[in-house]
């Protein structure tokens, strides 16, 4: 043994508990620098090529590639940007892993007369899945003149997420709403209002306002009813038309929603509803609640 202070690659490997080849494996890549060479030309390493040695298999204990160690070693930057990238794959993972786990006791649990088909929605759907072909089904309902922010602020507020740890139920759920907006046979559902002028993005901002309310006005235990989030509801669609906010106007609002309130609208919400979380809105429910009321209100003002 030379007593320079420093250890041949067959020392550093036994102090690191690593096989030779990998130590030469990582400074033939150059991640390892030799302090110097022995008489005989082979390389010395020293203590900060056993710390680095340690850090490279802690690196690779969390699954970076080689080359990401590479950068991770460069600079402090790149050690984070790996890890986040990491942390990101090992969440894909986690959650196609959830959501298997889940359709597999969906499949176990349901009858046998009945797996068959649901097997058929769950096959249909990726793992993880995504929201895009709920997305697409939304696009083809909404006015193509909409403005790009309006159109993300609906999306945002009508396509559900993934749910994290699924339940059975919220797969076979969200399968069938997949199926549902994915049918090439679908047809566009009516608008929601009828064809004529009228300012869409006044329409669906005025909506997200009195949404906004009657979420508020449901969490607290009180239905939407006259005043509060049933006036900007109101207002939503006169200041749309252009019309005045009148009893007539009401009135004659009652038969416009119910167009616009079709059956494969009503499917997406008694589908998608459970697929949202616990303190988010469901629009579809807000809307129903808020119909509900102008209908009892304009059936009062009749009597």
């Amino acid at each position: 043994m030379v007593s320079d202070g420093l250890w041949s690659i067959g020392e550093l490997a036994e102090r690191a508990g690593v096989t030779v080849k990998t130590v030469r494996y990582y400074s033939d890549r150059g991640l390892l620098p030799a302090a110097g060479r022995s008489s005989g030309g082979h390389r010395r390493y020293g203590p900060q090529a056993l710390e680095r040695l340690r850090l490279i298999r802690s690196l690779r204990a969390l699954d970076l590639p080689v080359a990401e160690v590479e950068r991770a070693l460069e600079r402090d930057e790149a050690l984070e940007e790996a890890v986040s990238a990491q942390l990101r794959e090992v969440g894909s993972r986690l959650a196609a892993l959830r959501w298997r786990e889940a359709s597999l006791r969906l499949v176990q649990e349901c009858p046998a007369g009945e797996r068959a088909d649901r097997l058929r929605l769950i096959g249909a759907v990726s793992v993880p899945p995504d929201t895009a072909a709920l997305a697409r089904f939304w696009r083809r309902i909404l006015p193509v003149r909409l403005p790009r922010r309006v159109v993300s602020l609906v999306l945002d507020s009508v396509v559900p997420g993934v749910p994290a740890e699924p339940t059975s139920g919220q797969v076979l759920d969200f399968a069938r709403l997949h199926a549902l907006v994915s049918d090439p046979r679908l047809d566009r559902p009516a608008p929601p209002l009828p064809d004529g002028e009228y300012r869409p993005a006044v329409l669906y901002e005025g909506l997200a306002e009195a949404y906004g309310l009657a979420f508020a006005e449901v969490r607290a235990g009180r239905a939407p009813q006259d005043g509060g989030a049933l006036d900007c509801f109101v207002e939503a669609y006169a200041r749309a038309l252009g019309a005045a906010d009148s009893p007539d106007f009401r009135r004659g609002l009652v038969p416009l929603l119910a167009r616009g309130d079709g059956p494969l609208i009503r499917r997406y919400w008694k589908l998608a509803t459970g697929l949202f979380g616990p303190d988010e809105p469901v629009l579809g429910a807000l809307h129903h609640h808020l119909s509900v009321a102008l209908r009892r209100q304009a059936g009062e003002q009749a009597g």
